[in-house]
């Protein structure tokens, strides 16, 4: 199982029904989570490719809750964030949203039955990373969870598996676009991804 196997695998709903959201920890914001993604992985009524896509919009759905994907987008995207404007980051975060919807949940379908157990956390001012471990192939793998606390909560917006950063991953990636077709040829790149994902589930 690849290093990015696992990146969703610790997102979801995050009950606050029996507590105000502000005196919750990080780690109490997300460990509720694993056990709403598995509930949905292993309902026997969305198995199979016949209930791909309620399966699919009952994951994002949960993972919305627990991610910020916005606050992702901006960090991916650095400067050029700050140079288009506000409906170009409304458009950009709903394409990115799908990009990762379309890379990960077909991996993650394929994912369950393991705990995770929840080792660490260290919290400074409005920034957190709490730490998990999950075993995989009789090895635990650290998992750490980077954090923003807002209005909701805290909220995931990196992660770090084995030292490599989701965020710095794509920004690499994204960066290498944006020198030779800009941020216009970014957007039609991560389009046409998107495109050729749905084709490929049909």
């Amino acid at each position: 199982m690849g290093k990015l196997l696992l990146l969703f695998v610790v997102f979801g709903s995050l009950s606050l029904a029996t507590a105000d959201a502000e005196e919750l920890t990080p780690t109490a914001f997300l460990k509720p989570v694993l056990h709403d993604i598995q509930a949905v992985l292993e309902d026997e009524s969305l198995q199979g490719n016949a209930h791909l896509v309620e399966r699919r919009n009952k994951i994002m759905s949960l993972i919305k809750r627990g991610f910020d994907f916005r606050e992702m987008s901006k960090r991916v995207l650095g400067k050029t964030w700050r140079q288009i404007n506000d409906q170009e980051r409304d458009n950009f975060t709903v394409l990115m949203t799908k990009f990762l919807e379309n890379v990960y949940l077909g991996k993650l379908e394929g994912y369950s039955g393991k705990d995770v157990e929840f080792v660490a956390e260290t919290v400074k001012g409005d920034r957190a990373q709490v730490t998990t471990l999950i075993e995989n192939d009789n090895v635990k793998i650290p998992l750490h969870y980077i954090m923003n606390k807002t209005a909701s909560g805290w909220m995931v917006y990196d992660i770090n598996i084995e030292g490599v950063s989701l965020i710095k991953n794509y920004q690499e990636q994204f960066k290498s676009i944006l020198r030779k077709d800009d941020y216009q040829g970014l957007v039609k790149v991560l389009e046409e991804k998107n495109r050729s994902f749905v084709l490929e589930a049909q």
